[in-house]
């Protein structure tokens, strides 16, 4: 996929949520939803497209099914720097995340 844009990450809010999850570990859905002013659907909406496409993985908190928590996948951090990538035409160095 080298200097092309992966379709599921393209978009800014996705994007953008990669870029968080590669900084850290794990982020709850709650930060996620305040950083980028999203409401609870349209936030639901772009996490299903990540975890759909095999990006980010979700876990539920057992003592509240209201928190989840988000990371990237195992193949995760090896996915989004390619998928960013493509948006700053291949101009990355490995292992270094590069998004808008």
């Amino acid at each position: 996929m080298k200097g092309q844009l992966d379709p599921v990450v393209h978009p800014t809010h996705r994007l953008r949520i990669c870029a968080m999850l590669a900084a850290g570990t794990t982020v709850e859905t709650s930060v996620l939803k305040e950083e980028l002013d999203l409401s609870p659907s349209a936030l639901s909406k772009q996490i299903t497209a990540l975890v759909d496409a095999g990006y980010v993985t979700q876990d539920r908190s057992t003592t509240d099914s209201r928190r989840v928590w988000l990371s990237l996948t195992k193949e995760g951090p090896e996915r989004v720097p390619r998928a960013c990538a493509g948006v700053a035409g291949d101009r990355h160095r490995p292992g270094e995340l590069k998004c808008p």
